[in-house]
């Protein structure tokens, strides 16, 4: 039985994480601010990404251009219902999304939901550990590896769990950096 198999369930675990935190608004123009907008087009829920083009206009604005003119009020709707903070302005042919300048009170909201998502994460990676330590344990009870290999296994599981969360952690300083910095 080796550890290393289960490093890409960990890695995934990561790579989860930074995309959930990239829709973290940090003062700059993203599209990842607004792509997974919910918009109900053709009668059945779809992402903002999936029904039209999102771009950055300049470090403060983001424009949306959807492919089907038709839907620009369904996405100016969808933009203004959703929780990313955006006043859309539409002008008929593209919806520009001004970004306001960041509160204190809004930045202190933004770390407490990247804090959730880094715990989140943090659970995901106990919840692989639990699993990896069962199998460890079926082994031995099926005599397929002894019980000094049990707990060799064991630490390594550890020392593996303990170098992911650092890098959890690494990810959630460098975004509340990002979200902190004016």
């Amino acid at each position: 039985m080796d550890i290393d198999v289960y490093k890409e369930q960990f890695n995934k675990t990561i790579e989860h994480l930074r995309q959930e935190i990239s829709s973290l608004r940090t003062g700059r123009a993203t599209p990842a601010l607004v792509e997974d907008v919910v918009v109900e087009a053709y009668g059945t829920k779809q992402s903002l990404r999936s029904v039209a083009n999102i771009s950055v206009a300049d470090a403060k604005t983001l424009t949306v251009d959807p492919w089907d003119k038709s839907l620009m009020q369904a996405v100016e709707q969808a933009i203004r219902n959703s929780d990313v903070g955006i006043s859309p302005v539409n002008d008929g042919k593209i919806i520009r999304l001004p970004l306001p300048e960041l509160t204190a009170e809004r930045r202190s909201d933004l770390i407490k939901i990247l804090h959730k998502k880094l715990e989140d994460a943090r659970i995901a990676n106990r919840k692989i550990r639990e699993e990896v330590r069962s199998n460890i344990d079926k082994g031995e009870k099926a005599k397929e590896i002894s019980e000094d290999e049990k707990f060799l296994l064991q630490d390594k599981l550890e020392m593996l769990v303990k170098e992911y969360n650092e890098k959890i952690k690494q990810v959630g300083e460098d975004k509340e950096k990002e979200i902190t910095t004016i």
